[in-house]
């Protein structure tokens, strides 16, 4: 038997927008949904080596909710690549100062960590507040 897959522009044709309101979800759980619809395993056209995911909107970032201590005991951590330029930036620090970068940095890590990976991750947009720039595209709401 012969495996048929989908041409790029049968996929992008299909790419559909949807938009998740934050508020009230466990911030693990939010992200493993997020990173399977980047990827497209919700469809049955789906193909490991091929980018079949829909786009992502995701709003109230501020609103996510993480379980246990993880808001006094969790740490997110880069370093500048110079000698000593290790950076540790805690949860409740972020949280404050750029919330969205935290859904970001948890779906980055569900995706394959190479190219298809990045740009699968360029169809996250996620906004700290109620509001997105995304309304000509007509995004569908997405409850779980």
């Amino acid at each position: 038997m012969r495996t048929d897959y989908l041409s790029t522009a049968e996929v992008e044709a299909q790419k559909k927008w949807y938009v998740i309101d934050a508020q009230d979800y466990v911030l693990g759980r939010l992200a493993t949904k997020v990173a399977s619809i980047l990827r497209g395993k919700h469809k049955p056209t789906f193909a490991p080596h091929q980018d079949v995911g829909d786009y992502v909107i995701v709003i109230n970032a501020e609103k996510i909710k993480v379980t246990g201590r993880k808001a006094e005991q969790k740490v997110y951590f880069h370093h500048s690549g110079y000698p000593g330029g290790a950076k540790f930036v805690p949860y409740k620090r972020m949280m404050e100062k750029h919330p969205e970068r935290i859904i970001e940095h948890a779906v980055r890590l569900m995706l394959p960590k190479n190219a298809l990976g990045r740009r699968i991750f360029k169809k996250l947009k996620v906004y700290a507040g109620p509001e997105h720039p995304h309304e000509a595209q007509k995004p569908e709401p997405l409850k779980f």
